[in-house]
């Protein structure tokens, strides 16, 4: 069985206007990966355009939050994280178009031996709210692990892989990356974030933008929670 160096999870909901750019810049960046995109049951033609662009699509039953629909994906994977020689794993948003061209520095820094789960810390910040959410989130991995993140919620990482049975199954929905964090940490593995000038679909200051973090601010809080 050929195992490939770099495996892929695209996270992705209702993202039918950026899939493919998105994941066109992937197959620039890792031109021999395996490609998964995790599609947590899109209510657009996410799917049958990632299908079209190459990707093999996991699609969620229904939606299930995107720590749910990762965990399917990365179950599909996880086989070969216990190989000898695995490959490193990628997590990355759908919706980051080119940019997602930047990804190979978070495998360049897992290689280099610089850390064992490797996050993308964004180097301008578009859109937002007032940083409640975030800053929740930066202060739960700072209680439960030490760690000071500046970036704790970002879903653009590499893995080494032994580090992806540690932490699937992923927290539920919004919480995946806080509960990723932890796990891994706890495990005795390396974290360290590393700035890639990225660009994503932000969510702004109206009513949709503050639902959106009142709904991430209760994952947070469940997540830090349950690793309590």
């Amino acid at each position: 069985m050929d195992v490939p160096a770099v495996v892929v999870i695209v996270a992705a909901h209702n993202e039918a206007d950026r899939i493919e750019q998105t994941l066109a810049a992937l197959r620039d960046a890792f031109p021999d990966a395996r490609v998964l995109v995790a599609d947590d049951a899109s209510g657009d033609d996410t799917a049958a355009r990632a299908t079209a662009a190459g990707a093999e699509v996991v699609t969620a039953p229904r939606n299930i939050g995107k720590g749910g629909a990762n965990t399917l994906a990365a179950r599909r994977v996880l086989s070969l994280a216990l190989m000898r020689e695995p490959p490193v794993f990628v997590l990355c948003d759908g919706d980051l178009g080119d940019t997602a061209r930047q990804l190979p520095a978070l495998v360049a820094a897992v290689r280099r031996g610089e850390c064992d789960l490797a996050v993308a810390a964004f180097s301008r910040r578009v859109g937002g709210g007032f940083g409640v959410a975030v800053g929740f989130a930066r202060s739960a991995i700072r209680r439960l692990t030490g760690l000071e993140l500046d970036a704790p919620i970002s879903g653009q990482r590499a893995l080494r892989g032994a580090v992806l049975p540690v932490v699937v199954p992923f927290a539920p929905r919004f919480g995946m990356e806080i509960g990723m964090t932890v796990d891994a940490a706890r495990a005795g593995f390396t974290v360290a974030e590393v700035e890639l000038d990225l660009a994503h679909r932000a969510t702004g200051r109206d009513w949709r933008g503050f639902i959106h973090r009142a709904r991430q601010l209760r994952d947070f809080v469940l997540t830090e929670l349950s690793r309590r």
